[in-house]
């Protein structure tokens, strides 16, 4: 903190450098065109342990027993059996646990969550479990225990609940219990009690209550947080290739992920074993964090929702781009098609009119979710996409003209699929293109104009910018340079408001022991978590977006980069709600740059301002568990003169300049 304080006292110095200075010409009595309210969002995939193990609340892991391997996440001991006749058709198995025959014997369960299980001590944990006594025998004891098996102290079990069993009927029965250790990697321990009968068990569940909005089945309460202190404008999900799916049997599909948790079935996550040099065979979706839960986040969260469906296209990557049987062939697709009709009508229609609507209602949410977007594909290439994509198009456009579609570009920012796609999208009349780049620091350092000279036009497609994030050349991970990049870039999409409609950067989660790609926003364990250098960019700009551009020139040309700029990056917006200019300056070079603001138009005299500062003196540093705020934004305040104001931007430094007008 001294050492990014000490920059501060520069700011408003006139720049005493022999460089000569660099003016900023900003007009701000000229006004330019609106910037849309999804311009900054969110874009989640249920990689790194995003979802199960991450967002969605859940503790235990293979809750119901459906996993390939039944008892993966389990120990099991004792006299116990595994059936497969339960409640839930979708999830027929369950465990029926015995008496063990002696009484110094015992019969139980142990789950070992994801990585753990994580217990902060004085909060309280619900567990619940459906259950049955087959043989409508006299009550059973069931003894749930919170445990830390590696602890050195005298007991394993430092929380203790029970349950009473009772009945042929299958019921869902719940206790809650208050942890009286914190323990980062423990397990839930179930026993019958000494000399107890036969007993069932099912979805066995383990929550904290204290979750985000107080949900039952709901979501981890620090990174729900994170997500809405981004305030985001869009949020897409649920992919990402998990829509694809390694072949079509494993796509994400959303019907399976409604309604009652207990029979959502279990999906194969694409990336359990994507890659062998981080391989996790455990890695599946409970559908427990489902579409629902999803558009309800949107919600809480204040963004738009913005679903991604399967365009009967497995993934390209592993299956080709050329007609095969793991594609659909176009004249098969009817049923793929009306899985987006009906979603329209799960987040739009009338529960009176529309079963899927009711559904929604039923799940408690009578009320619409007021859905505009629908992304149909993901990073699909080649002719087999748009062969594929035209007829839902047609459908979508004949049915809910006011929805807004989105094609994809596929999944590189240039070369020939780019170039191939973009006239296909235009011909077939999507809404918006979807653009994903996962580049290195060059990249982003020469793309500071792209979309300076994109059409424009009344029927022209949007641009979604809806996957990036700078990985940095020997240097994939979470640094600070790499957000550096990352702001640069930024400022051309702030520029190119009027063309670009929505960006996402991704991934969004991580699991320190569980990650298989990076970097990524947000990153976590069972008990803590810490937001990346390039969430605080996304942060910075979503808070700091305005309401209008502005122009900024340097020379007659935007800041972007280029040659004769010496590294610097800029954009200028108004907001009209607080009466203020906005300046993103960042300079990525390994110099200072002198810079004089030309505030057309501005009252001249003395502004009052905010300067915001990110800045590190390492480059390669970053935030982490044990330091979560080594890396944060700085806020200061000063005064501006008007109609010039002369500054230092540092090396390597994002400056945030907010002026009252």
């Amino acid at each position: 903190m001294k050492k990014i304080t000490s920059l501060l006292a520069a700011v408003t110095v006139a720049a005493g450098m022999s460089a000569q200075t660099q003016t900023f010409d900003i007009n701000t009595s000229k006004v330019g065109g609106a910037i849309p309210s999804t311009m900054y969002g969110i874009f989640f995939e249920d990689i790194n342990y995003a979802a199960d193990g991450g967002l969605y609340g859940e503790l235990v892991k293979n809750r119901s027993f459906e996993f390939p391997q039944h008892f993966m996440g389990w120990k099991a001991f004792g006299q116990f059996e595994l059936m497969n006749d339960g409640p839930f058709n979708k999830n027929p198995h369950y465990v029926r646990l015995k008496n063990s025959g002696h009484n110094d014997k015992y019969t139980g369960l142990e789950n070992e969550g994801f990585f753990g299980i994580g217990y902060q001590r004085g909060a309280d944990y619900r567990f619940t479990v459906w259950a049955r006594t087959p043989n409508g025998d006299d009550k059973v004891t069931l003894r749930v225990l919170f445990c830390d098996p590696s602890t050195m102290g005298e007991r394993q079990q430092f929380s203790e609940g029970t349950l009473e069993i009772s009945g042929k009927e299958w019921k869902k029965y719940e206790v809650v219990i208050k942890a009286n250790q914190t323990v980062d990697k423990g397990s839930l321990r179930i026993m019958l009690a000494r000399n107890s009968r036969t007993v069932d068990l099912e979805h066995i569940s383990l929550f904290p209550v204290d979750v985000y909005k107080g949900d039952e089945n709901g979501m981890r309460k620090d990174l729900a947080e994170s997500l809405e202190q981004l305030k985001p404008g869009v949020f897409r999900f649920p992919g990402g290739c998990i829509v694809e799916g390694t072949d079509l049997a494993t796509r994400y599909q959303w019907k399976n992920s409604v309604g009652p948790v207990e029979n959502r079935p279990l999906n194969e996550n694409r990336w359990h074993y994507t890659f062998d040099y981080r391989f996790f065979p455990d890695y599946y979706q409970s559908y427990g964090l489902g579409f629902y839960e999803y558009f309800r986040l949107s919600e809480q969260i204040g963004a738009e929702p913005l679903p991604v469906v399967s365009v009967g296209l497995s993934c390209e990557f592993q299956n080709g781009s050329e007609r095969n049987d793991r594609h659909v062939p176009v004249d098969q697709l009817q049923p793929y098609i009306d899985d987006v009709l009906d979603l329209i009508e799960f987040a739009n229609g009338d529960p009176a009119k529309n079963q899927w609507a009711k559904l929604r209602a039923d799940m408690g949410h009578p009320a619409p979710f007021n859905l505009k977007y629908v992304a149909i594909g993901n990073e699909q290439w080649g002719p087999i996409y748009p062969e594929n994509l035209k007829p839902f198009i047609e459908q979508v456009r004949a049915k809910y003209p006011e929805i807004k579609l989105i094609g994809s570009s596929g999944p590189n920012s240039e070369g020939g699929d780019f170039e191939y796609l973009w006239p296909e999208m235009r011909k077939l009349g999507v809404d918006l293109v979807d653009e994903h780049f996962y580049r290195n620091e060059e990249w982003f350092l020469k793309s500071g104009n792209r979309y300076d000279n994109y059409k424009r036009g009344k029927n022209e497609p949007k641009v979604f910018a809806g996957e990036y994030a700078c990985h940095g050349r020997g240097k994939k991970w979470n640094h600070f340079n790499a957000a550096l990049m990352e702001a640069a870039f930024m400022t051309d999409l702030e520029r190119n408001a009027d063309i670009v409609e929505m960006a996402t950067y991704a991934p969004l989660f991580a699991h320190v022991d569980g990650w298989q790609w990076r970097p990524d926003a947000i990153w976590y364990d069972n008990l803590r978590k810490f937001n990346s250098c390039s969430y605080y960019v996304q942060q910075l700009y979503a808070l700091n977006k305005g309401t209008n551009m502005l122009t900024l020139t340097m020379n007659g040309k935007p800041v972007a980069g280029n040659d004769d700029q010496n590294g610097l990056f800029a954009s200028a917006v108004y907001d009209k709600d607080t009466d203020e200019v906005i300046i993103k300056v960042i300079n990525t070079g390994d110099k200072p740059q002198p810079v004089t603001f030309n505030l057309k138009g501005m009252k001249k005299g003395a502004h009052q301002a905010q300067l915001i500062t990110f800045h590190s003196d390492d480059i390669n540093a970053e935030n982490t568990l044990d330091e979560p705020t080594k890396i944060v934004p700085v806020k200061s305040s000063l005064t501006v003169t008007a109609p010039a104001q002369d500054i230092t931007v540092p090396a390597r430094t994002f400056y945030i300049y907010k002026i009252k007008k």
